[in-house]
């Protein structure tokens, strides 16, 4: 009996052992403690989950869009508030395309149909020279129509308040105060496509952009202006007709030094 004891004493300390050692190796491979400063005995945090082209979830668009599920890492959960007294942050890394969203996306944020979004992206587009950061919501429709992109509110949460932007289209139910000059749209016969161009928005996106334009103007309601680059006229439509502004020279001593 004395045996069997010593035996069964024996085997849970190795079970317990063994235990340990899987548990310490769980710990190592997916929390890690990292030295600050040399010699200062600081510690910082890392966390990691492994890359698993198999795993369920790849298998949503929702998850896998942008993603290359054979050198990603699987999405690490919170299943909790996720709070900080200083801030979130997402920088670049050695693999960028496929550790963030087609290596662009910062933020998504998803709405009770878990498809609709809103995404925050960064260096995605050149336009007018600069880098741009695009932030919009998402809709369901999963292309680059202008049906995909819903409504972001700015300002409130209150309805028919605020400032309203979609793809193609902004609605400020406020008032506009402009601290600087206000330059109508140049369009011409060149700004204009009467059909929409077949194949995504994105990869047609300035023949897409001209029938926008059209579409703008056909549609416009009265109180719509623009300026006329081909005829050198500023354009306003009232009662459904298209009519030209009224303009004078300046008179004799206003000038101003930006010249004309």
């Amino acid at each position: 009996m004395k045996k069997l004891i010593i035996t069964l004493l024996i085997g849970l300390i190795a079970v317990s052992s063994i235990a340990q050692r899987v548990k310490n190796s769980v710990r190592n491979d997916y929390y890690r403690l990292l030295a600050g400063s040399e010699n200062s005995g600081k510690w910082r945090t890392e966390i990691f989950s492994d890359v698993d082209a198999k795993w369920e979830k790849w298998n949503d668009r929702g998850y896998n869009f942008g993603f290359d599920p054979q050198i990603t890492p699987m999405y690490t959960t919170v299943n909790g508030i996720l709070s900080t007294p200083y801030m979130i942050q997402v920088r670049g890394n050695a693999n960028e395309k496929n550790l963030k969203r087609r290596g662009y996306h910062v933020f998504e944020g998803y709405a009770s149909d878990d498809k609709s979004r809103i995404t925050m992206l960064v260096n995605k587009h050149v336009e007018e020279e600069k880098a741009v950061a695009e932030l919009y919501y998402y809709g369901t429709v999963y292309n680059h129509s202008a049906d995909a992109y819903n409504w972001f509110r700015i300002g409130s949460d209150v309805r028919q308040h605020s400032f309203l932007f979609s793809r193609d289209k902004a609605i400020f139910y406020g008032s506009l105060k402009l601290s600087n000059a206000l330059t109508l749209g140049r369009i011409g016969e060149d700004n204009l496509r009467r059909e929409k161009p077949k194949g995504d928005d994105e990869q047609n996106f300035e023949e897409s952009a001209k029938h926008v334009n059209f579409k703008a103007l056909k549609e416009g309601e009265d109180g719509t202006i623009f300026y006329d680059k081909d005829n050198n006229l500023v354009v306003v439509k009232i009662n459904g007709t298209w009519m030209k502004l009224a303009v004078e020279p300046l008179p004799e001593h206003v000038k101003y030094d930006f010249g004309e």
